[in-house]
């Protein structure tokens, strides 16, 4: 199984990459393939509503001068998404809303591509504004009917400064239990992994 871990920070080695590593590092440990990517600090734009993925149904953003077709195309692999912020201005980067809008929307295209997905929000926050930044995230994940697991607490840290975030034991804590949930989750999907009914219902 394998799980992406996306950083939408764009400082390279902070606390929102120190949180989502400690993820991955209890995916490591139960034999998955993991992988972190980073979106933060890129060129990756918003969407542009022109509707070209409703069209062509073939997985792809007509935006090509960026990296987000190279990052959906991990996006559809994976059985679990991660997606990681810090609170800027009490909400998501601008570079993780980008790929939110775009992925959530090429997906919804195509059939819900992420149907049956794991998907988790990991969020750094130096005081206000991380349960908004995490309803953010989630949000795309419930729209895109996709698994969103517990764990101790909801899935933030606290820090300033470089893997300041280290020092709140408890967050620090609530990411290896997260996981672990995940990992639990993913094998007691395996058999249905990827035959999500997508259709039916009210």
């Amino acid at each position: 199984m394998y799980a992406l871990a996306v950083n939408g920070s764009p400082r390279k080695g902070g606390n929102t990459e120190t949180l989502l590593q400690e993820v991955l590092g209890e995916l490591d440990n139960e034999g998955w393939e993991t992988e972190l990517l980073q979106v933060g600090g890129t060129d990756i734009r918003g969407c542009l509503a022109c509707n070209t993925c409703f069209k062509n149904k073939d997985n792809q953003c007509s935006q090509t001068k960026d990296t987000f077709n190279e990052i959906y195309s991990k996006m559809l692999r994976a059985d679990a998404l991660i997606l990681g912020s810090p609170v800027y201005f009490a909400a998501v980067s601008a570079d993780l809303k980008a790929l939110i809008e775009r992925a959530g929307y090429v997906a919804f295209a195509n059939d819900h591509a992420f149907a049956g997905k794991i998907g988790a929000a990991v969020v750094a926050v130096r005081r206000g504004g991380a349960t908004h930044t995490f309803d953010t995230i989630n949000h795309m994940f419930q729209m895109s009917q996709m698994i969103i697991p517990g764990s101790t607490y909801w899935n933030m840290g606290f820090g300033l400064q470089r893997e300041e975030v280290t020092e709140d034991a408890e967050g620090m804590a609530n990411m290896r239990q997260l996981g672990r949930t995940i990992s639990w989750l993913g094998k007691a999907m395996h058999p249905v992994l990827g035959s999500y009914p997508k259709k039916g219902g009210a």
